[in-house]
């Protein structure tokens, strides 16, 4: 059993969704894409059409575990002067209105690295960040990150795929706290659909990692629409959507465009959900 205790609004989070009986819904976008200044808006549209947990994506310039359509719009981001410290300053802005949903940032070690643990840690607490996930931070080499995190209350997300082996699975298990992310496909993000009836082992590795760990598992990578989202949240305790929705977004011209595309896209989804 992990001994790190959730968050007290991602704990609250899942405790609603599991007494409502659903799974969680949680959307990504990359904050400064399409616009810089209205990630925040935007981030407030997400919870309005439906989200439960926000992931907020931090550009960068080798993102390793996205596929193209995440890798164009940390590149786009980037190029409009989207940084660590700007997206921090986004949370904290999102913060001044919604105090209730749970924002986890994802992204790479090099900016946090290049920040500093211990600022990184201080900013994200005064921002009002709930947890991180960093795809190329192993447990192994995160000791000095984690001690950090947790001395300020901040959750680490760890990613778990279906190549996983269970010796590695209990090592993941032990140094994760908030939920645990199971990714759906073998590949990028984006890189195809995942279908839950494609992975015979997918609902056993996802109680497996529930049982070591006693944190809530959330399945993500490929579920682009509302059959697929349906199909792994019956086996999840949350979904995660990005690409597909990044990519309606890159098509939008105004914030008010953005706006209409997130609802259009989402509210479905989430409501496919709470009917299954």
């Amino acid at each position: 059993m992990n001994q790190i205790e959730q968050p007290e609004r991602l704990q609250a989070c899942f405790a609603r969704c599991k007494q409502a009986g659903r799974a969680a819904l949680i959307p990504f976008i990359t904050a400064g894409d399409p616009f810089v200044e209205g990630t925040v808006e935007l981030m407030h549209s997400l919870v309005v059409a439906g989200a439960d947990i926000i992931e907020l994506g931090v550009p960068f310039s080798d993102p390793m575990a996205d596929g193209p359509v995440i890798q164009a719009a940390s590149e786009r981001a980037i190029g409009r002067g989207t940084s660590l410290v700007k997206v921090l300053a986004m949370v904290k802005e999102f913060r001044q209105q919604d105090t209730q949903t749970p924002v986890v940032l994802m992204g790479y070690l090099n900016p946090v690295f290049r920040l500093g643990f211990k600022q990184f840690a201080r900013l994200s607490v005064v921002a009002g960040l709930d947890a991180v996930l960093l795809v190329d931070s192993p447990p192994e080499e995160s000791q000095l990150l984690e001690k950090h995190l947790s001395e300020s209350g901040l959750a680490m997300i760890r990613l778990v795929a279906p190549t996983t082996t269970k010796e590695r699975m209990q090592l993941i298990a032990a140094n994760s706290s908030g939920f645990i992310y199971y990714v759906a496909i073998k590949g990028t993000t984006g890189s195809q659909s995942a279908s839950a009836a494609d992975n015979a082992n997918s609902q056993a590795a996802i109680d497996y990692m529930r049982e070591l760990s006693g944190l809530p598992v959330a399945a993500g990578f490929g579920i682009k629409d509302e059959q697929s989202a349906v199909n792994w949240a019956q086996q999840a305790d949350a979904v995660v959507i990005g690409s597909a929705l990044v990519t309606r977004l890159a098509e939008s011209e105004s914030i008010n465009e953005a706006k209409q595309i997130i609802q259009s896209f989402l509210a479905p989804i989430r409501q496919a959900i709470d009917n299954d």
